[in-house]
């Protein structure tokens, strides 16, 4: 199993935590630090940093609840 955790924020970006790489449609990696343990990406869209959050779900009305189903 991977060493990679996705949270899935209510209203939010997904945090992912662990070590991965992140390629956009054309298969080019996006420099990612090593060191940070943590990046958000964005859902809602709107962020001027896409594919990373900017916080601009918390003022664009973007609202989700995702909750995986019971076991």
């Amino acid at each position: 199993m991977s060493d990679v955790k996705i949270n899935v924020r209510k209203n939010g970006p997904l945090l992912i935590e662990g070590k991965f790489t992140l390629v956009d449609a054309e298969g080019n990696a996006f420099p990612l630090d090593p060191a940070k343990p943590a990046y958000a990406l964005c859902r809602c869209g709107q962020s001027g940093n896409n594919p990373f959050c900017d916080g601009t779900h918390k003022s664009c009305g973007f609202e989700s609840e995702v909750i995986a189903p019971a076991e």
